[in-house]
């Protein structure tokens, strides 16, 4: 507190105003520190809104990144299951084809075997042919040389 010297009509009045200079620049400063201090609360608080709505961003980020993370977990099982499918499905018309072929193989070698089979048949006919033919020949030739050995 503050003393001033006593004068005729009261307090020295160059004390009280001096006192009175200094507690109002004292009060100047301080309504200057309250008003920067209330700029940089609303810059602070600015900043926690601008950083809540970061933070909203950034969960909104996340959450995007676990949907794609899991559609990509997703993506990765269908393919292995079309790559199963598809090898099951390709065994499959493997193993068709085989039997296929297996069948048409075989039924290639039964019609071989059959014309091989009428072929040695056509032979032997026409052996056979040739041989009854050879004798009617050779009976009918004897018929001529018979016929030639009598006199008419």
């Amino acid at each position: 507190m503050e003393k001033f010297s006593r004068t005729v009509r009261g307090y020295d009045p160059d004390e009280v105003n001096a006192f009175l200079d200094k507690v109002i620049n004292q009060v100047e400063a301080m309504v200057n520190e309250i008003n920067d201090k209330d700029r940089k609360i609303k810059e602070l608080q600015e900043q926690i809104e601008d950083n809540n709505g970061l933070k909203d961003k950034l969960e909104q980020y996340e959450r995007m990144e676990e949907t794609l993370n899991k559609a990509i977990l997703m993506a990765q099982k269908t393919s292995e299951q079309i790559k199963v499918n598809a090898h099951k499905e390709s065994e499959t018309v493997i193993e068709d084809a085989k039997r296929n072929a297996n069948r048409i193989i075989n039924e290639a070698l039964l019609k071989a075997e059959k014309i091989e089979n009428e072929s040695n048949l056509l032979k032997r006919n026409t052996t056979i042919f040739k041989k009854r033919v050879r004798e009617i020949i050779e009976a009918q030739l004897e018929i001529v040389d018979e016929l030639n050995e009598i006199e008419i």
